[in-house]
């Protein structure tokens, strides 16, 4: 604003009110700058407060939650905790062969019952549909399935030896 009516004063001619004018856009200027200094020292002051109030807030937490542990302390048995630790491992280890032995035996039934030259019709047929272009490894994959017959010996040993394992985990009645 005293800039613009310095400006308008110079361009009249009028140095002595042009003077004025560019002493009070100094003046506010550095006015300004003191705010902006001020205002700086209030947020510094602000946050440190902001600070504090945090910290104690945190240190009231602290401490109930140190007298929480120690009571926690207190009551642990690390035996029994031991116990339980060691029965979930085995339990663990239990569901883990048992899920192993049903996502074998559905592989090898859903493998040998589904022929891979109409999964291979499929695709090529769902990809036309779909103006996809389909690798050319189509066939590969017929060739990694195991024949029926070949690969059923491989599989009830295996099915055999899951079975024998199963059995071993369950108690016995």
């Amino acid at each position: 604003m005293e800039k613009a009516r310095l400006k308008k004063a110079l361009t009249q001619g009028n140095n002595d009110g042009a003077r004025i004018y560019a002493a009070n856009a100094i003046r506010k200027k550095n006015e300004a700058l003191n705010l902006l200094r001020l205002a700086s020292r209030i947020d510094a002051v602000a946050s440190r407060v902001e600070t504090a109030v945090t910290m104690r807030s945190v240190t009231g937490n602290m401490t109930s939650v140190v007298r929480g542990m120690d009571k926690a302390m207190e009551s642990m048995n690390l035996e029994r905790i031991s116990t339980v630790m060691d029965k979930f491992e085995s339990q663990f280890a239990d569901l883990d062969v048992q899920t192993s032995y049903m996502e074998d035996t559905m592989q090898s039934t859903t493998a040998v019952s589904t022929p891979q030259d109409q999964i291979d019709e499929l695709m090529r047929q769902t990809a036309e549909e779909a103006n996809i272009e389909l690798q050319h490894n189509l066939g590969e994959h017929s060739a990694k399935l195991p024949e029926p017959g070949i690969g059923e010996t491989r599989i009830k040993e295996e099915s055999g030896d899951l079975a024998e394992r199963l059995r071993a985990l369950r108690p016995a009645s």
